[in-house]
């Protein structure tokens, strides 16, 4: 393996949100190695970097699921905007349904309100952690809102009508299943777009040369590197396609059943430092001349 692309959210970080010592160690065994690293993730840029800055990791980024790709020296390299009448289908279907949605654009991130943001993410997380106090859960959900420095707005048109405007990827957020059903099927035949998930509660959307597979080759041609040498580590729907099109797709142990099929191996969870495990394997088996 020449390059290993990994997700940040369920793969490389913990549930604290942070890259753990074991995590951040094979990383650096493996740049050692000779491997170059990349992440690929459904955040912006900015958010991507922070957990990476914290250990002292500089590598390239596929942000926004790939509609964004930045070298190590953090230079756009690509992008791949949505259309912006795809947008505002987006945004009509999502306000028809009352679903909370944001933006990710060259300008930040936008939604029209902090307060229904809070409680969406507040609502999620509680369901998905129980046994932890509302007060950590409000704490960690207003974390989240300003690492991705989300401004409020709400002229979502006067938005899509500036001339200098690029969306990167809508995300849209419910805890009814039939919300994120309805709006996934008014938008599934739009040609334009590219629609995937990365939790059981939200969609993302992007256009479809913004997915993180697609971005991975477009790097890894750049380098000179085939993708038969490219392992891939990831565990949710907005990882699908680098698995898949990666020499070597890893999910995760916390992956659900439909991912772990779709890669070539599993790992642990991200509870247990899956990617650290995922990149010993990797060495030792180049170490035995696999």
């Amino acid at each position: 393996m020449r390059l290993i692309a990994t997700d940040l959210d369920g793969t490389l970080l913990n549930e604290k949100h942070e890259i753990s010592k074991e995590n951040a160690d094979a990383i650096q065994k493996a740049k050692d190695a000779g491997v170059e690293i990349m992440v690929a993730t459904g955040r912006s840029y900015n958010a991507a970097k922070k957990p990476l800055d914290k250990v002292g990791l500089t590598c390239p980024i596929i942000c926004l699921n790939g509609a964004k790709i930045y070298n190590k020296e953090g230079q756009i390299i690509s992008t791949a905007p949505l259309e912006i009448n795809s947008c505002k289908s987006i945004q009509h279907t999502c306000q028809k349904e009352g679903m909370y949605f944001e933006l990710f654009t060259n300008k930040g991130g936008f939604s029209e309100s902090r307060d229904k943001f809070l409680e969406v993410m507040v609502d999620i997380a509680a369901t998905a952690n129980p046994d932890i106090d509302e007060e950590t859960i409000r704490s960690r959900a207003s974390e989240r809102f300003q690492e991705e420095e989300i401004k409020i707005t709400n002229d979502f048109e006067a938005l899509f009508n500036q001339p200098d405007i690029e969306v990167y990827k809508i995300l849209a957020f419910s805890l009814q299943e039939q919300q994120l059903s309805n709006v996934y099927h008014q938008l599934k035949t739009n040609g334009q777009l590219a629609i995937t998930s990365s939790g059981e509660s939200n969609l993302e959307f992007n256009h479809p040369d913004a997915q993180k597979g697609i971005a991975l080759e477009g790097f890894a041609k750049q380098a000179g590197i085939d993708m038969k040498d490219v392992m891939a580590i990831g565990d949710n729907y907005n990882d699908v396609s680098m698995l898949k099109m990666a020499g070597r797709g890893v999910a995760m142990g916390n992956a659900n059943d439909e991912i772990k099929k779709l890669a070539d191996f599993t790992t642990t969870s991200n509870l247990d430092n899956g990617v650290a495990h995922a990149i010993e394997e990797m060495l030792s088996e180049i170490q035995k001349g696999k």
